[in-house]
């Protein structure tokens, strides 16, 4: 009978929708699902919200259907809307005795809240109780909800009840607390940095999902300071091996590879306490070499653990058999058809070529098949390889191939990118000046106002200054070659504003040098550049000056300067320009023309770009002119410092004053008044005309108290007027009207009047790559362009030169100019480093000759026993003999009998099972982790458009307010 009346029931739930929810709940997940559009998706989420208020508005609702409108909540939160107008239902779900009714306010609660939202502080009791409870899934409910809701205010309150629980007897909530642990560290470091030594603790605990949970905030107290924690290396490695042997519970596989999240968070780790340190570094290669052979490829999870690997190897002290063993996995990477595995690929070569350069060599076809693929992200990753290997050798292909890739960008902030590596690569690795400026000058064309304007200045400085060896012809071919590669460019029809800066300097310094191109050619062309730019007022500054230049050159020389119609009426132009800089500049150009040839070569002299120019900040020229002036009855020069010195004082006094009268209200006693004449008026005259009110004592009291600093009228004159101002109000003094309602209002406005507002403010020969390289199409042969330019890409020297820097030319200038030519050259003195590795030992032979340390054989957890507390010190002598010199078996100690504490073993963290151990989901959410701007010149305002729009703004009443076959074999030299 009782089962007929179960099928009944679960018959009944069924007619309603299933899982014990209506059809109308059911219908609007259905409803939701099914919208074919954003607004249709509105228009029944906002009918659901609709629906919700009116039913949360009725008294005595059934809890099953609470907790199915807290559930539909959800949906209209998931959805984007507001559902805060329910906060509170959820919120007192979780005061609910039911575990289900419980579970669901604190999911709710989690969604809906943030850590500083004002109803926090009504769940924290709530939590503290819960925290206490009996049973664990309700302990295990408050730890999610802990870890999500508590805010660094509110974490002593909870703090406490947290670290009793690392203790517990039920593993699922010591690994919560551990995560609620950490959560809090994250959140607030300080209030739990005397609890640090807890997570060494649970380091040795015997659950794997603890230990494992315990790695993440180990990983990041590693990540601040390595030091403190290197002597763990020999515990993660312990614990790493058991976890890579298998000795693990079943369940913490994951397509057959045991517990890989463990691997990877332990492989990290060993990284970052291997990297610089040889000695730690030697205790990590046997077990990384052991996953390099166990580790299965086969599957995605495997070739994380793999590139995981790859990733410690490049980062601990090198190994040759470890460096073999990645040089192989990265093989097989690179040979796959995924563009994924390619990627890792590309990405783990590029980390070890760092350690080994010569790496790169096995791979080049591979890495030439990734440079030609139309995956644009593997295309990306190739480019940053190959940024990575370049050198003297290689530098001309690889800058080519960036250029041409960079032409074909239409992203801008990427091509911004690759303009700024071409720039760097082509500073650091040129291999002649002539080939730096055809680069900069693509550069220029094609990335344009992308590039950095410093850039711009270190070429022209770069041509100023030459070859750097005082060699007077090779700096002067150098600026032929430059001058004439910029009077081809100049005729283009759209050239980028900064490019054309660099133009108009380096033709009005060096145009008419080597006599090639006379003085009316070059203004001719630069007239042409300033006529064609007419609204880059930037531009059209380069261009005067650089006819000024030019004319000045001609002046001193001493030939006959004969000023193009063009270029007067382009000085005439600019002389009545709405800019003031183009101005000055016009005006600066007439004046130039009259001058004598001896001044001229004073003031503008030929090819001194770099020279210093010293100023003479005291203006010591002057000093007989301004003795003269003394002599003559001139007042004596008085410095800014002691004039403004002066002048405070002087009006310190009428200024206080004055800020006095309009700023603030005055609070000196008037003077006395006059006696009068004894007024016949009687008393209930007087009293209304002065409107007295009853005023309560205290408050008197309490006002004369804060009044009696100031001189009071009354007082003074009480003994000749007699006269009792008690309870009067003041019109323009401090006010002593002590009404409750009175000073009320006069409080409020004297704060409204003078209230202020604050505004609150990270060496193989080419025929053995050949070789390794597996074609996935064996009947094709390798064609001989990618032979050719796999060779002029990873051939040639391996060693990695410089082109000199451009701070060291032209000595024989000025002596301070060496100063700034370092400075602007600094950032070119940075080489690619080769590390040369000392000989270590054989990685399969692990002896005790081979450690170079003198460090005693010892337990890897000795050093962590004295953080156990007495009950687990206790268990694990009851359990083994203690120094046990060999590691037994772990599966044998996951017998039927319960273990408590320590594993048997004192030698190593053994990692112990438990026959009801279910919590391998548990195990999964605990352990995984997951400029350029444009610099576009300032292009001036039309003069006459301002002039236009400035007038009609008056009017309106407004006013204004301010491919190459044989590409490879370049690339490589």
């Amino acid at each position: 009978m009782e089962q007929l009346k179960t099928i009944g029931r679960e018959l009944a739930m069924g007619s309603q929708g299933g899982f014990g929810q209506s059809k109308e709940f059911l219908d609007l997940v259905k409803s939701i699902g099914e919208a074919r559009s954003k607004a249709e998706e509105e228009r029944i989420v906002l009918h659901e919200i609709e629906t919700l208020k009116r039913r949360l508005s009725e008294p005595d609702i059934p809890k099953r259907k609470m907790k199915e409108y807290i559930i539909r909540l959800v949906y209209v939160e998931m959805l984007g809307h507001d559902a805060s107008f329910a906060y509170i239902h959820a919120v007192k779900m979780t005061h609910d005795d039911n575990l289900v009714l419980k579970r669901t306010g604190y999911l709710a609660v989690s969604l809906f809240l943030n850590d500083d939202h004002d109803l926090i502080i009504l769940i924290v009791n709530t939590i503290q109780k819960d925290l206490k409870s009996d049973n664990y899934l309700v302990v295990c409910t408050a730890l999610n909800a802990v870890c999500k809701l508590i805010n660094d205010e509110t974490v002593p309150a909870v703090l406490p009840q947290v670290v009793e629980l690392l203790g517990h007897q039920k593993e699922a909530v010591r690994k919560k607390a551990i995560m609620a642990l950490h959560r809090f560290y994250q959140k607030s470091p300080s209030s739990v940095s005397h609890l640090v030594s807890n997570f060494r603790k649970r380091l040795c605990d015997n659950d794997p999902g603890v230990m494992g949970a315990t790695l993440c905030p180990l990983f990041d107290l590693i990540t601040i300071d390595v030091n403190t924690y290197k002597d763990l290396v020999v515990s993660f490695v312990s614990i790493l091996k058991q976890v890579a042997e298998r000795r693990l519970p079943k369940t913490y596989d994951y397509h057959q590879l045991p517990a890989p999240f463990i691997q990877i968070r332990l492989l990290k780790i060993l990284a970052l306490l291997g990297s610089g340190d040889k000695q730690s570094s030697e205790k990590m290669y046997m077990v990384v070499g052991d996953i390099f052979k166990k580790c299965d490829s086969t599957s995605n999870i495997g070739n994380a653990v793999l590139y995981e690997c790859i990733c410690c190897v490049s980062a601990i002290h090198p190994n040759p058999k470890l460096l073999e063993q990645a040089a192989q996995v990265i093989s097989r990477f690179l040979k796959s058809d995924s563009h994924n595995l390619k990627y890792m690929g590309i990405d783990a070569l590029g980390r070890l070529i760092k350690i080994s350069p010569e790496i790169a060599e096995q791979h080049q076809l591979a890495v030439i098949d990734c440079l030609e693929d139309p995956d644009d992200t593997l295309k990306r990753k190739t480019f940053e390889l190959l940024y990575k290997m370049t050198k003297s050798s290689n530098v001309e292909v690889i800058v080519d191939r960036m250029i041409d890739y960079m032409i074909s960008l239409n992203d801008n902030h990427y091509k911004t990118y690759i303009a700024s590596r071409c720039v760097e690569l082509a500073e650091q690795f040129a291999p002649s000046n002539q080939w730096f400026i055809q680069t900069m000058n693509k550069v220029f064309e094609h990335a344009g106002d992308l590039v950095n304007v410093k850039v711009a200045h270190n070429l022209m400085k770069l041509i100023a200054e030459g070859f750097g060896e005082d060699d007077d012809t090779a700096d002067s071919q150098l600026r032929s070659s430059a001058v004439e590669s910029y009077l081809r460019i100049i005729g283009e029809p759209k050239l980028p504003s900064v490019f054309l800066q660099v133009i108009c300097w380096v033709l009005g310094e060096y145009g008419t040098a080597d006599g090639k191109y006379s003085a009316s050619y070059i203004t001719g062309k630069l007239c042409d550049v300033a006529e064609a730019y007419s609204n880059d007022e930037t531009v059209k500054a380069y261009a005067v000056t650089a006819i000024m230049k030019i004319y000045a050159f001609e002046i001193s020389s001493g030939r006959k300067v004969d000023m193009l119609p063009e270029c007067q009426s382009l000085v005439e132009e600019l002389s009545a320009s709405h800019s003031t800089d183009l101005q000055q500049r016009a005006y600066e150009l007439q004046a130039v023309i009259g001058i004598d040839a001896h001044a001229i070569e004073s003031i503008m002299p030929s090819d001194a770009s770099c020279e210093d120019i010293e100023i003479d900040k005291n203006l010591s020229f002057l000093n007989g002119y301004v003795q003269q002036a003394i002599e003559k009855g001139a007042q004596p020069y008085i410095s800014e410092n002691e004039r403004s010195g002066v002048s405070s004082i002087n009006n310190f006094r009428s200024q206080d004053q004055h800020e006095a009268l309009s700023h603030s209200l005055r609070f000196e006693a008037y003077e006395l008044p006059k006696p009068l004449v004894p007024s016949r008026v009687p008393p209930a005259a007087v009293a209304s005309s002065t409107e007295l009110v009853p005023v309560p004592e205290p408050s008197y009291a309490r006002e004369t108290h804060q009044s009696a600093s100031l001189p009071s009228v009354s007082d003074a004159g009480s003994s000749e007027l007699k006269l009792r101002l008690d309870g009067v109000q003041k019109k323009w003094g401090r006010p002593t009207y002590s009404s409750s309602a009175s000073s009320t209002s006069t409080s409020s406005s004297h704060k409204t009047t003078n209230g202020i507002t604050q505004v609150d403010g990270v060496s193989t020969s080419n025929s053995k790559a050949r070789d390794t390289y597996d074609l996935r199409k064996p009947s094709v042969e390798i064609s001989p362009e990618k032979q050719k330019l796999a060779s002029s890409l990873f051939g040639g020297p391996s060693r990695t030169e410089k082109r000199p820097s451009s701070g060291n030319h032209k000595v024989s200038k000025a002596t301070e100019k060496s100063q700034v030519s370092k400075a602007a050259g600094a950032h070119t003195d940075a080489a690619v480093e080769k590390t040369n590795h000392e000989p270590t030992p054989d990685l399969l032979d692990f002896s005790d000759s081979t450690v170079t340390g003198t460090a005693p054989s010892i337990d890897p957890f000795q050093q962590l026993e004295g953080l156990l507390d007495q009950t687990e010190a206790t268990s694990t002598v009851n359990n083994g003999p203690a120094g046990a010199s060999k590691t037994p078996e772990i599966m044998g100690l996951y017998a039927d009998t319960p273990v408590s504490g320590l594993s048997s073993s004192v030698g190593n963290p053994v990692l112990t099972n438990r026959d009801d151990f279910n919590l391998a989901s548990e195990l999964s959410n605990a352990t995984r982790t997951s400029q350029v701007g444009v610099s576009q010149s300032n292009r001036g305002p039309n003069p006459k458009d301002s002039l236009e729009k400035d007038a009609l703004v008056r009017q309106m009443g407004v006013t204004p307010t301010s491919q190459n076959p044989n590409l490879f074999r370049d690339l490589l030299g």
